[in-house]
C-alpha cells in the first residue's frame, strides 16, 4: 500500500487543516524547503507531533529525547564522526543490544553501521529531528569533555598559583554555564561564603547542588558576568540587574541576570531561557480530559479576559502558547507583548517589552488597539494600568490573554480588586481564570510503591479517593538518583458563569466563591494533585512541596 503524504498524514489526524497546508505549499514554492520541515518551523505541528507521525506510519515505536537520557556506555560503542554521517543517534545498551534513534524510518545504512561495530542487531526507534540534532552534539561534547574533570582540573591550578588568572576564570565560567545546560537548569545561583563559594541549579522547579569553588575566583567570575550583562564592575553595594546571550554548540541562550551584596561578597542569580523548548498542545499538559476541553472552548471565545495564575516557574506561559495554538490564527488577528519572547509562533504578530525604552506591558497594549486585533496576549498583569487597560480591551470586542501571580484561581479575583478594577467591569469582563503548578513525575525507569499511613490515607478521602499505596522513585542512573524526571501541570479551571459573576459583583468573601465554584465542579489544585498521586504520575511528597 502506498505511503500517504505528509500533509495527508497529518491531516487524518486532525493536526493540521487545509488552509495550513496551502500555506506550507506556498511557502515551499519560495523557500523550497521540505514539506514536513515546514509544517514545523510555521509552528502547525510540534517536530514531536512529526516524529509520532512518522514512527506510526513506518510501525516503529517513538523515543522522545528530550526526556530519555542517553547512555554514556552506548555513546562510547560508536564514534561520533559514524554517528553523524550515518544519522542515528545511539541511545542506550539493553541486554547487549544498542538502542539507535534515527529520523528516517528507511535509514538501513545506519543498522548495518551498527551491526558491523557491535556484532548485533540494534533495536531501532523513531526519534523527532529537532530533538535529534541537539542530542547528538550535546551528548558526544560532553562525553568528550566531561565537566567534573575540566573543573577539578581548574580547580588544581588554581589552588597551586594560589591566584586566578583570566583564562581559568573565563573557563570556569564558561564550565558552570555549560553545566547549567547540560542540566537543563532554568537558573544558576553563584553564592558566595565564607571560604567557598556554591553554585546550585535550579532543576525541574529545585535547587540542586553543583560544585564548590575557591573564594579566590569569586570576583573574578562576578566580573566577568558584569561585563558580558553590561553592569557595573565597580558596584558592588547595590543590587543590578542584566542580561547577555550565550552561544553553546550552534543555539543561543538569553541570560538574565540579578546580583544582590551579601555579607560574604555579591550573590549571582542567572535565569537562563533557552526557548522553552517546543510548543505543546493542551492535551498533553496534564489537564484532565474534561478540563483540556473546557479551555478549548474559552479559547474560542470572541471576547472577554482569560488569566492563567501560578507563582514564577510554574509554566504559565507554556499553557498559554498551548491554548493559542487552538485559535486559528489564519482568520483571527493575534498580537503579544511579553518579557521575554519565549516562544516563537507564525502567524502571531510577538512584540517584546524594552523597559528603556518606555515600552512596558501599558504602553504596548494602549497602542494595540491601532493593529485591528482580535486576540491580544499580554505577558503579565502587574500594576492598576495595564490591568485596567486589559479589563477594558476585552470590553470592546476582544479575547485578551494575560498570566498574574496569585496562588489559586479564586484569590485571582481579590488581587484584580486590589489593582482597583471596578467591581462591575471585572464580573462583566472576567472568562476565567487557570491557576496551576508544574509538578515532578515519578521517574518511570526506579518507581515503585509505598504504603500509606492513616493519616495519608485520609487526605486521598476527604477527596472521594481511596488507595492504600502511593508510588515513589527510588532514583536511579536514568534520573541521576533524584526519583524525578520531567514535570506536569497541576492545575485547577475558575470557570465565570453569571452566578459567579453575581458573587463577584456583590462583594462576598472567596470562601463562598470557591464554594459556589466547587459545587459547579470545580476541581482544585489539591484534589487534581491527589488524582495524579493515585495515578502514579507524581507523588505525595512532590505534591505537598508545590501545593501544600
Amino acid at each position: 500500500m502506498a505511503r500517504l503524504r505528509i500533509g495527508d498524514l497529518l491531516l487524518s489526524k486532525k493536526l493540521i487543516d487545509e488552509n495550513q497546508i496551502q500555506i506550507v505549499l506556498a511557502q515551499q514554492k519560495i523557500t523550497g524547503e521540505l514539506v514536513g520541515d515546514l509544517f514545523v518551523k510555521l509552528g502547525f505541528v510540534t517536530s514531536e507531533e512529526l516524529g509520532i507521525i512518522l514512527a506510526e506510519q513506518a510501525g516503529m515505536e517513538y523515543i522522545d529525547l528530550s526526556r530519555y537520557p542517553i547512555s554514556e556506555e552506548a555513546l562510547k560503542l560508536i564514534p561520533r564522526d559514524v554517528a553523524e554521517s550515518t544519522g542515528f543517534i545511539p541511545i542506550d545498551l539493553v541486554d547487549g543490544a544498542l538502542r539507535i534513534g534515527v529520523t528516517n524510518p528507511s535509514n538501513i545504512i545506519a543498522i548495518d553501521k551498527v551491526v558491523s561495530l557491535t556484532k548485533t542487531q540494534p533495536k531501532i526507534f523513531m526519534v523527532d529531528p529537532d530533538n535529534f540534532r541537539e542530542s547528538l552534539e550535546k551528548s558526544y561534547f560532553f562525553l568528550e569533555n566531561p565537566i567534573q574533570q575540566r573543573r577539578d582540573k581548574i580547580i588544581d591550578e588554581i589552588k597551586a598559583s594560589g591566584t586566578a588568572a583570566g583564562t581559568e576564570l573565563m573557563s570556569l565560567t564558561d564550565l558552570i554555564f555549560m553545566d547549567g545546560i547540560r542540566q537543563k537548569a532554568t537558573d544558576i545561583h553563584i553564592t558566595p561564603a565564607l571560604d567557598i563559594v556554591h553554585v546550585f541549579f535550579r532543576i525541574d522547579g529545585v535547587l540542586r547542588y553543583g560544585h564548590g569553588i575557591p573564594k579566590v575566583v569569586h570576583a573574578g567570575i562576578v566580573s566577568r558576568i558584569k561585563i558580558l550583562s553590561k553592569l557595573d564592575i565597580a558596584e558592588a553595594r547595590l543590587p543590578q540587574d542584566g542580561s547577555f546571550t550565550y552561544e553553546f554548540l550552534n543555539k543561543k541562550y538569553d541570560i538574565r541576570v540579578s546580583t544582590v551584596p551579601t555579607i560574604f561578597g555579591e550573590n549571582v542569580v542567572m535565569r537562563i531561557l533557552a526557548g522553552a523548548g517546543a510548543l505543546l498542545r493542551i492535551n498533553s499538559l496534564g489537564f484532565d480530559e474534561q478540563g483540556a476541553k473546557q479551555i478549548k472552548r474559552l479559547f474560542q471565545k470572541p471576547y472577554g479576559v482569560i488569566l492563567i495564575a501560578g507563582p514564577t516557574g510554574s509554566g504559565k506561559t507554556t499553557t498559554l502558547y498551548a491554548a493559542l495554538r487552538e485559535i486559528n490564527r489564519l482568520e483571527r488577528n493575534i498580537i503579544t507583548v511579553e518579557d521575554p519572547v519565549e516562544y516563537k509562533l507564525s502567524m502571531i504578530r510577538q512584540t517584546q517589552v524594552n523597559e528603556k525604552a518606555g515600552y512596558d506591558f501599558a504602553f504596548a497594549a494602549r497602542n494595540f488597539m491601532r493593529q485591528d486585533p482580535d486576540v491580544m496576549l499580554i505577558g503579565e498583569i502587574r500594576d492598576e494600568e495595564t490591568a485596567a487597560i486589559a479589563i477594558r480591551t476585552s470590553i470592546t470586542g476582544h479575547l485578551v490573554l494575560s498570566t498574574i501571580h496569585t496562588n489559586d484561581a479564586v484569590t485571582t479575583i481579590p488581587r484584580l480588586l486590589d489593582l482597583k478594577v471596578d467591581k462591575y467591569l471585572l464580573s462583566s469582563s472576567l472568562l476565567a481564570v487557570i491557576a496551576q503548578r508544574l509538578a515532578r513525575k515519578i521517574c518511570p525507569f526506579c518507581k515503585t510503591t509505598r504504603i500509606l499511613n492513616d493519616e495519608e490515607k485520609q487526605l486521598f478521602q476527604h477527596d472521594g479517593l481511596s488507595i492504600e499505596e502511593a508510588f515513589i522513585g527510588k532514583g536511579c542512573s536514568k534520573c541521576n538518583g533524584i526519583g524525578y524526571s520531567g514535570r506536569i501541570v497541576i492545575g485547577e479551571i475558575l470557570i465565570i458563569d453569571d452566578e459567579i459573576r453575581d458573587l463577584i459583583y456583590a462583594d462576598v468573601p472567596i470562601t463562598a466563591i470557591r464554594a459556589a465554584a466547587v459545587k459547579k465542579g470545580m476541581v482544585t489544585l489539591q484534589k487534581d494533585g491527589l488524582k495524579k498521586v493515585a495515578q502514579g504520575i507524581t507523588s505525595l511528597e512532590e505534591l505537598i512541596r508545590v501545593a501544600g
